[in-house]
C-alpha cells in the first residue's frame, strides 16, 4: 500500500440560483485510495426528499470482511453524492496494516433522493438540505433541517448496528463513523443510540440538528462518554471549518469526550495522516481479544 498523501480536493460552484455543478479532483494516494477518500459534498433536503426515502429500495452495503476472527465492527458512512464503493480503498488502507484483523467494515449506500440545494435533482443522500446555507451556520443558529430525512437514515443506520449485535458482536464493539454528510449522521446517531458505541467518527461534518440536539439526548444515555473523534481542514470551502469548531464545542459543553484534530490546509477531503489518525482511533477503541 501506497503511503503518498491523498490529495483530492473537491471543489463547488454553487450558483444563487439552484444547480450544483461538483468537480472531484482525486490523486489517488493510498493505494488509489480516495477516488473517494473523499466522498463529499454538501447536504441539501427538503420534505420533497423526506417523503421520497421511506420507500427507496437501499442496496446491500459493502461488507469488508476481517482476517482474524470476527469481533468487531466499523460502519463507515459516504457523503452526499458518494457511495460505499468511495471509501473501500480507505478500509484496505486500514486494514492492510494488520491491525485490525478483528475488525469487519460496511459501509452502506444512500439511496437517491431529491435535493433541493441542487434544483431537486437526485442523487445519493442520507438526508436533503434546503441551502448551502445549512453547512455554513454557527451551532446555535441552524437553518430548518431534514428533521424526518435525518430520522431515516439514523433508524437504517441502527438497523446495521442491530444486524451485527444478533451476530455476536456486542454494540461497545462497534464504532459509527462517517465523511461529510455521512459523518454528521454518525455523530447524531451514534450519540443518540439506545446502546453503547464504541466509538464515533466524523470527518469533516458536523452537528445535526443542534439547536434541539440537547433535548434529545436521553437522561440515561449510554454513550455520554462515548469517544468523539472529530477531523476537519481548515481551507474546507463546503463544510465550513468555524461550523466545525462550532460543532465540537458544543458537543464538549455537553460533556462528551470529543478528541478534535485540525488538518492545515486541506480542504473538503481526506489525508493519510487524517486516514491514520482514524486507524489509531480505531485501534485504541477497538483492540483485539484473540491474542
Amino acid at each position: 500500500m501506497s503511503t503518498r498523501s491523498i490529495v483530492s480536493i473537491i471543489s463547488l460552484s454553487v450558483p444563487l440560483i439552484a444547480a450544483i455543478i461538483l468537480f472531484l479532483y482525486g490523486s489517488p494516494s493510498i493505494p488509489a485510495a480516495a477516488s473517494s477518500v473523499l466522498a463529499f459534498l454538501h447536504p441539501s433536503a427538503s420534505s420533497t426528499a423526506s417523503s421520497t426515502m421511506s420507500s427507496i429500495r437501499r442496496a446491500a452495503p459493502m461488507v469488508f470482511t476481517p482476517s482474524g476472527r470476527h469481533t468487531a465492527t466499523v460502519i463507515f458512512i459516504h457523503g452526499l453524492g458518494d457511495s460505499g464503493h468511495g471509501w473501500a480503498d480507505a478500509v484496505q488502507h486500514w486494514q492492510g496494516k494488520n491491525k485490525l484483523n478483528e475488525v469487519k467494515f460496511i459501509l452502506p449506500h444512500a439511496p437517491a433522493i431529491p435535493i433541493t440545494m441542487n434544483a431537486g435533482f437526485q442523487m445519493p443522500g442520507w438526508f436533503d438540505i434546503k441551502s448551502i446555507d445549512a453547512l455554513s451556520h454557527a451551532a446555535n443558529t441552524a437553518p430548518e433541517e431534514d428533521e424526518a430525512g435525518i430520522a431515516l437514515s439514523r433508524e437504517y443506520i441502527y438497523s446495521l448496528v442491530q444486524a451485527e449485535v444478533a451476530a455476536g458482536i456486542a454494540s461497545d464493539r462497534i464504532v459509527l463513523g462517517g465523511f461529510s454528510q455521512g459523518g454528521a449522521m454518525s455523530i447524531f446517531a451514534g450519540l443518540l443510540a439506545p446502546f453503547k458505541l464504541g466509538g464515533v467518527v466524523g470527518l469533516s461534518s458536523w452537528l445535526l440538528l443542534n439547536r434541539t440536539f440537547k433535548d434529545r439526548v436521553p437522561a440515561d444515555s449510554p454513550n455520554r462518554d462515548t469517544p468523539v473523534f472529530m477531523g476537519h481542514g481548515d481551507r474546507d470551502p463546503l463544510v465550513l471549518y468555524p461550523l466545525a469548531q462550532a460543532s465540537e464545542k458544543k458537543l464538549t459543553e455537553l460533556g462528551y469526550k470529543v478528541s478534535f484534530k485540525t488538518y492545515p490546509g486541506m480542504q473538503h477531503s481526506a489525508c493519510i495522516e487524517e486516514l491514520n489518525d482514524v486507524e489509531a482511533f480505531l485501534q485504541s477503541r477497538l483492540p483485539p481479544q484473540n491474542k
